[in-house]
């Protein structure tokens, strides 16, 4: 399995900006199609991105298209996701995730820890 490690969260106002970064060992990163995930204090884990191994299939969640930006770097091992014009709503605990080309949890067989991203109003 790849091991994932998620960075980049914190504190930011509504309408402001992060950009998370999940580092990816152990498994040649391009095998995997990868996935950006948020769970909200009870609420039920909700995919919000994911992107092919190869970088050229995307798939947003409705909330997020147009504010939310996934990418990744197979170079580097590193899953991204760029977050602007961030809501309070928006407010969760973030996982990156490896697996299948799916929208559901189960798709994905590896996770990390996860990070907290807190927009205040």
């Amino acid at each position: 399995q790849v091991q994932l490690v998620e960075s980049g969260g914190g504190l930011v106002q509504a309408g402001g900006s992060l950009s998370l970064s999940c580092a990816a060992s152990g498994r040649t990163f391009s095998w995997y199609h990868m996935g950006w995930f948020r769970q909200a204090p009870g609420k039920e884990r909700e995919f919000v991105a994911r992107i092919s191994g190869n970088g050229r299939n995307i798939d947003y969640a409705d909330s997020v298209k147009g504010r939310f930006t996934i990418s990744r770097d197979n170079a580097k091992n590193t899953l991204y996701l760029q977050m602007d014009s961030l809501k309070p709503e928006d407010t969760a605990v973030y996982y990156c995730a490896a697996g299948d080309w799916g929208t559901s949890a189960r798709d994905f067989g590896s996770w990390g820890q996860g990070t907290q991203v807190t927009v205040s109003s």
